[in-house]
């Protein structure tokens, strides 16, 4: 999302992976903080191991997140709800936009002034677990205060760091090749389908580009979700451990396979891409006219759907789907040293699992975690490319694989590094193996 962005109808976190100033930012005061930040830790825990109620037995919890004005009046609606439900639990809530969200929380956390609850993305939760910022949350799960029995088992496995489940998704989402269903329509050409190999989608995109005289397919090169879904179906992964999960090989393998798409004029020209490389949700090329498809979130559809008359039309990455799971649009953490741990624990819970709760929250943080009440929210939505975004992504969870781990630290270096490099490919500057020879050189200076 953040990237988001917006995947939803707030900021996702594919948006706030758009804003790599600000996250510089934070890893400089991380490092900074890296002293000062364990002794706090250690020191909050100590005298707060268990919830602290005032005299009068009130708790006030303090909760932080990112989004737009919608997000914020749903959430405050759900937190008014828990405290109608929980009399002696009240809220001192602080919300903002994705600009500057994690350079805020990390302030407050090396100040040791962290909020009891948080909002926090794939791109930091690794970051913040190790830590020691996030609370554990097995012993709640295993202990049934936190339930996830109704989440897809790779979605709430995506929260887990070094053994420990440091966040709770807070929505899901997958990966989705959205197309023009339209221009295909009037074509009569054909869509493309879930488990199409690359080579046949690039083949699929030639005759596209020949017939409509529309480029088939954005070239994903670029694009980290595609890579990374590219190299679970060649047995490899992004991370391993604290290392990269691939080879300068296998990147220029990546490389080439859109090299050769783009001299068989499957894709746009360079110039074309890259103005799909950079640009937010609603310009995609997809919309723009630029291309027959383009690399999204499933969840996203709607975004894209207000930005063209045309129909749309969404499967998974070419490839084996098992590659793909269900990615935590966003997750809630709570603070290791919070006072009122199983408070906030139980708010968690209460967001991803009421009924009531759920129905408030919709799908603004993506599609709901417990896929039973995502079956009573979908029932309530008459937004017809939200609800074709959740009948994809609900059939594309027969055929999930394991999640992989949460991205590292440098994440999102990795993800620019990708682009700079890919772009050097694309206009021809690098062959695909410099290209990719000077990828894996940046990503191994940004995880160290």
């Amino acid at each position: 999302m953040h990237p988001a962005t917006s995947p939803t109808s707030g900021v996702s976190a594919e948006q706030a992976h758009r804003t790599p100033l600000p996250r510089r930012r934070l890893l400089r005061r991380f490092v900074a903080a890296a002293v000062a930040v364990p002794l706090l830790l250690g020191g909050a825990v100590a005298c707060g191991s268990d919830d602290e109620a005032g005299s009068d037995g009130k708790v006030e919890l303090s909760i932080f997140w990112w989004g737009g004005d919608a997000r914020n009046q749903l959430t405050q609606e759900a937190l008014k709800l828990y405290t109608a439900k929980n009399p002696d639990v009240t809220f001192k809530t602080t919300w903002q936009a994705n600009q500057g969200y994690f350079d805020k929380l990390a302030t407050l956390t090396a100040g040791g002034n962290p909020p009891d609850i948080f909002q926090i993305d794939d791109n930091f939760l690794a970051e913040y677990a190790s830590r020691n910022t996030t609370l554990d949350l097995n012993e709640y799960k295993d202990g049934g205060k936190l339930d996830v029995s109704k989440f897809p088992e790779s979605l709430w496995q995506y929260g887990v760091v070094d053994g420990k489940l440091a966040g709770l998704a807070a929505g899901e989402n997958t990966q989705g090749l959205v197309y023009n269903k339209t221009l295909l329509t009037e074509n009569g050409l054909p869509e493309p389908t879930t488990g199409q190999s690359w080579e046949e989608h690039v083949a699929w995109a030639e005759q596209v580009s020949k017939k409509t005289k529309v480029p088939g397919t954005m070239d994903p090169s670029a694009d980290y979700k595609a890579f990374w879904v590219w190299l679970r179906q060649q047995g490899k992964d992004l991370y391993s451990g604290n290392d990269l999960g691939f080879t300068a090989e296998d990147v220029t393998k990546w490389f080439e396979l859109w090299k050769g798409a783009r001299d068989r004029g499957a894709t746009p020209t360079a110039d074309v891409i890259h103005e799909g490389n950079a640009t937010d949700i609603t310009k995609q090329l997809v919309v723009t006219g630029k291309a027959g498809t383009s690399w999204v979130w499933v969840n996203q559809m709607p975004e894209l759907k207000k930005n063209t008359n045309d129909e749309l039309g969404v499967v998974a990455y070419p490839g084996d789907p098992s590659a793909q799971w269900a990615r935590a649009s966003m997750y809630w953490s709570v603070f290791r040293g919070s006072k009122h741990k199983d408070a906030a624990v139980d708010v968690l819970n209460f967001l991803v699992n009421d009924p009531e709760a759920v129905k408030l929250l919709g799908t603004d943080r993506g599609l709901p975690s417990n896929l039973d009440l995502r079956q009573a929210v979908s029932a309530e939505i008459d937004d017809p490319a939200m609800k074709q975004s959740i009948e994809v992504e609900t059939k594309l969870a027969e055929t999930f694989g394991a999640s992989p781990q949460v991205p590292i630290k440098g994440h999102s270096k990795v993800r620019a590094e990708l682009i700079k490099a890919a772009e050097e490919a694309q206009y021809g500057r690098l062959t695909p193996a410099q290209a990719a020879e000077q990828f894996v050189t940046a990503c191994k200076s940004a995880i160290a």
